[in-house]
């Protein structure tokens, strides 16, 4: 690990002035991911900026009757929180399923947010890779890509990403909120916060240069049946090879009222398709839904199987929803 130095900000706009004032300079929290990052000499910061002490870790009820969720709420914290639980399952469903307890207790919302790629080649600093060295080629598009993207992707990267909890905050229509270095507030929608590689996947969020993660806020609840599903290669521990976050209001009959969809381990980004929730509306079908999910999927080799398991696993989430 190469020498940084530290600082410990007193205010949010103090912290956001840092980064954004010193080259090099990173905001830390829990760092359950950048630590393992610096280790190995792929994130190389000169400032660590420790936002631990500031005044963002609440959870909040709005005015709208939605929720706001402090950027340093901690994963198990806000999984177990009793609103969540009970207007937002899918949320703490998606953030029970991911990592180890141990993690979740040091992990936090923001940097859940924020969570880099666990691309095999990211990782190794000896191949060649478009978000480490932007132009240097991707690795992954010719090598072994079982945990690699289906959709979204482009010549220069098909690395997923690989939160579970950013599914569900996609499926609940999220909103990002953040402060600028000037201490200008903005949000910014779910949908837009990140960003597919196109010929830039070294750029992976719509953060600007010491802009920070103050909150994420959620809509009033959603009323259906809260899943979400993960298939992985081993029972805990591990990141999604196909996940589903869904909210589907079933009417009786196996007919589907309303229906939000999202999944994890295909694309760049949490993917939702709009045509996707409509096909299942009006058809009832969850391969109609699948069909525009997949529209334009394409499979590199030992990944190819995520394409029918997504087929399967949206069949399993709608059939359990519509059972409820």
């Amino acid at each position: 690990m190469k020498a940084f130095t530290y600082e410990r900000p007193a205010t949010v706009q103090d912290a956001a002035k840092l980064v954004a004032e010193r080259p090099g300079a990173t905001f830390i929290a829990g760092g359950t991911n950048l630590l393992d990052l610096m280790k190995l000499q792929i994130e190389t910061p000169a400032t660590l900026v420790d936002v631990n002490r500031l005044p963002l870790a609440k959870v909040e009820d709005t005015p709208e009757g939605g929720l706001r969720i402090g950027a340093l709420v901690r994963n198990s914290d806000l999984a177990a929180h009793p609103r969540v639980r009970k207007d937002y399952a899918v949320l703490s469903r998606a953030l029970l399923a991911g990592a180890s307890g141990q993690l979740r207790n040091k992990a936090t919302t923001a940097g859940n947010l924020l969570q880099r790629t666990r691309c095999y080649y990211f990782y190794d600093t000896a191949m060649p890779c478009n978000k480490r060295e932007p132009g240097s080629g991707c690795s992954a598009i010719g090598g072994f890509t079982r945990i690699m993207a289906v959709v979204g992707t482009s010549d220069h990267c098909i690395a997923t990403n690989p939160s579970d909890m950013n599914v569900a905050m996609r499926a609940l229509d999220a909103t990002v909120e953040t402060m600028n270095p000037d201490g200008a507030m903005r949000s910014i929608p779910m949908a837009d916060f990140h960003r597919l590689p196109g010929d830039t996947p070294q750029i992976e969020t719509d953060l600007r240069k010491g802009e920070i993660i103050t909150a994420v806020t959620l809509p009033k609840p959603i009323v259906g049946t809260h899943l979400y599903r993960k298939v992985r290669d081993r029972a805990s521990y591990a990141f999604a090879t196909i996940s589903v976050a869904a909210v589907i209001a079933a009417e009786g009959n196996g007919r589907v009222g309303s229906a939000r969809l999202a999944f994890g381990g295909l694309a760049h980004k949490p993917w939702r398709v709009a045509a996707a929730e409509e096909a299942l509306v009006r058809t009832g079908s969850a391969d109609a839904a699948a069909d525009a999910v997949l529209k334009g999927a394409r499979g590199y080799g030992a990944n190819d199987f995520k394409i029918p398991l997504t087929r399967r696993t949206l069949r399993a989430v709608v059939a359990q929803a519509t059972r409820a």
